[in-house]
């Protein structure tokens, strides 16, 4: 029989250096983490917000991911992990020609020496095109977690300029920073999979945002039921299922750290669910469906900074902690703060992302373990628990923590108020009372009776709008003198 050309090994598309499981892994990881965003986060949104704000929750997440991947290819790649310019920056430059993306993949500047005084540069097994593709989920994810700090107010065109702007000058900072051979890589400061660069900068970032563009309604602040419990528990679950991915591809490679990284993410994810619908119980009486999906979170974004460097048992540490110590800063400690009354983050981004994640990161300097940490990391590292020098980690991770929450409270305000100059930030009134028919000309759902009227002497449906009303979407049925036949 005949052996398919696909599995030979002489061929230009199989060179030496090519690992077909490892890319093979590689792709799919990328795949599941784009299933958090889209649809896992687009779902969510629309489904947890209220029925008026469905469609543009929907849309923030949308366009960011579709802008971020432009954005990265053309330049921002390569500012995150391409040749240094900054020991904080890249070199920006486009991620588009053939050459670049067949040849192997590797970070320029993450060289570390070894033993024998050399240097070594990270170089995974497959094509550069694949960890382009894997490196931008991360990016886009990390903006649309943001937008859920201000879901129900923000001008769409407002965020349509954000969203290029912040992942420029913002999130490709800390990706340098920590992964791409800056100074914080080369210090030791620990990321494993996204504690500082994704969920520490989406929740300070997001809280900073929401700060300048202003709160919702008083209507809205004060009742903002989700629309769609079900479809909500649907979006939670392609979050929590993709975060395999997100884990487990950080390595690089399938290997023994992805393993543990896979087993040590669900195991966090469960506890933490469990033991925030369990607090639930105890002081309210009943489990509550958005707290078990906000514990859930909590726990997979905890476990996020050092899931391939501790053991199982300390993914449950993990998880208790990351169901408890949100679970506190957002029932207790948000009603006594007037800054957190103050600030309208719609979903509690900062809860969920910014405290998880810097909980996490410092839990991580306590319980890395170092047989683990020899297997992802360049340098010899230890958790505080396990005696030596792991102090000096700890600290490292303190110092790692307060560079990322001070660049992004900077970039994030100077973006906004240069995008203030010439966008408002705000809906206009009247589009913060009616919602997404004003500004979309699209609504959610199509419900019995929504801007229909019946006349009793006909046996069909007559579209009828008010007059006064936004014009309607042209992609929508029933608009104005369209009949609907039963």
């Amino acid at each position: 029989m005949a052996t398919s050309t696909a599995y030979l090994s002489d061929l230009p598309a199989v060179p030496e250096w090519l690992n077909k499981g490892d890319n093979a892994w590689q792709m799919t990881a990328s795949t599941l983490v784009s299933l958090q965003s889209m649809p896992g986060l687009v779902i969510l949104y629309a489904s947890m917000v209220k029925k008026k704000w469905a469609v543009n929750s929907a849309f923030m997440a949308l366009y960011a991911f579709a802008a971020c991947l432009l954005c990265w290819v053309l330049l921002c790649y390569r500012m995150a992990f391409g040749d240094q310019l900054l020991p904080f920056w890249g070199k920006g430059a486009p991620a588009l020609g053939q050459k670049y993306l067949i040849e192997q993949a590797k970070i320029p500047e993450s060289r570390h020496e070894v033993d024998s005084g050399e240097f070594e540069t990270t170089e995974p097994l497959y094509p550069m095109a694949t960890l382009v593709y894997f490196q931008f989920t991360f990016a886009a994810i990390t903006l649309i977690l943001l937008a859920g700090s201000v879901l129900g107010r923000m001008n769409i065109k407002a965020w349509m300029a954000f969203v290029p702007l912040w992942l420029t000058f913002s999130y490709t900072v800390g990706a340098f920073s920590l992964w791409g051979g800056g100074f914080l890589y080369h210090w030791g400061v620990i990321d494993y999979s996204g504690g500082y660069v994704i969920h520490l900068s989406s929740g300070i970032a997001g809280f900073t945002a929401a700060y300048w563009v202003g709160p919702r309604l008083k209507s809205d602040r004060e009742r903002f039921p989700p629309n769609n419990v079900l479809l909500m528990l649907a979006g939670a679950g392609l979050l929590w299922m993709g975060w395999s991915g997100f884990n487990g591809g950080a390595p690089y490679a399938a290997n023994i750290a992805s393993s543990i990284a896979v087993l040590n993410t669900n195991v966090s994810a469960a506890t933490s669910l469990l033991v925030w619908t369990t607090l639930d119980v105890i002081f309210f009486g009943k489990p509550s469906v958005i707290g078990a999906i906000q514990g859930m979170m909590t726990g997979l974004v905890c476990i996020t900074p050092g899931a391939g460097l501790v053991q199982p048992w300390a993914a449950i540490v993990m998880g208790t902690l990351g169901g408890s110590i949100p679970w506190v800063s957002m029932m207790v400690l948000h009603k006594k703060s007037t800054l957190l009354q103050k600030v309208d983050d719609t979903l509690g981004v900062f809860h969920t992302h910014a405290v998880a994640g810097l909980m996490g990161s410092l839990v991580t300097g306590l319980l890395a373990e170092p047989e683990l940490c020899n297997l992802v990391l360049p340098k010899r590292t230890r958790g505080a628990f396990y005696g030596g020098s792991g102090w000096r980690q700890l600290m490292k991770q303190v110092v790692g923590a307060l560079f990322i929450i001070a660049w992004n409270i900077v970039s994030t305000t100077i973006i906004l108020l240069a995008i203030r100059l010439f966008i408002p930030l705000r809906m206009s009134e009247e589009q913060l009372a009616i919602g997404d028919d004003a500004v979309h000309g699209e609504e959610a759902y199509a419900l019995w009776g929504d801007g229909e009227k019946y006349d009793p002497t006909r046996h069909d449906w007559q579209a009828s709008l008010d007059p006064e009303q936004t014009a309607p979407s042209p992609y929508v049925n029933g608009a104005r003198g369209v009949t609907i036949s039963l």
